[in-house]
């Protein structure tokens, strides 16, 4: 199995729609820069409810060296900026992340990049899932805002069309 380098987003969203567990069935170890439990803990300190990576196993906290000074200009996040980073210093782990910017910047530099909904495909596509419509659902629910055109596009993906 692959490893991993996630951002704040996907950890959030899978966790909400209770299909967190579906990660170390997808990758070996998952590495989170400091930045994305910062995310994490200042949403629990908001009431939010967030994963918490220590009571992860399978998650590592790992920084990355430095950020290219380029990407310091983009309207990025902390997180995704450590999560970008650390991938491109470990160009062949797959990268975790939903914000088009970030994803676009991230596959510009040459990056694997994987999203939420690219895990729910790939986990049913090992047979951790039957179906992709009861996680697309869980999805939406709790907030992770997904078109009814992509709903359709991935539901087609799934052979669930």
């Amino acid at each position: 199995m692959p490893d991993a380098i996630s951002n704040t987003s996907p950890l959030l969203y899978l966790h909400r729609a209770k299909s967190i567990d579906l990660l170390p069935h997808l990758f070996d170890e998952i590495w989170v820069p400091s930045a994305v439990i910062l995310e994490l803990n200042e949403g629990r300190a908001r009431g939010y409810d967030v994963p918490k990576p220590v009571e992860l196993p399978w998650v590592r906290n790992v920084d990355p060296a430095a950020t290219p000074s380029e990407w310091l200009s983009l309207d990025l996040g902390a997180g995704e900026l450590a999560a970008m980073a650390l991938g491109l210093e470990n160009p062949t782990r797959v990268l975790l992340l939903d914000d088009l910017l970030a994803r676009r910047t991230a596959q510009a530099a040459g990056l694997i990049v994987w999203g939420t909904l690219r895990i729910v495909l790939e986990a049913k596509s090992s047979g951790l899932i039957e179906q992709v419509r009861p996680v697309l659902s869980r999805l939406c629910d709790s907030g992770m805002w997904i078109s009814d055109e992509l709903q359709q596009r991935i539901m087609r993906l799934a052979g669930e069309v």
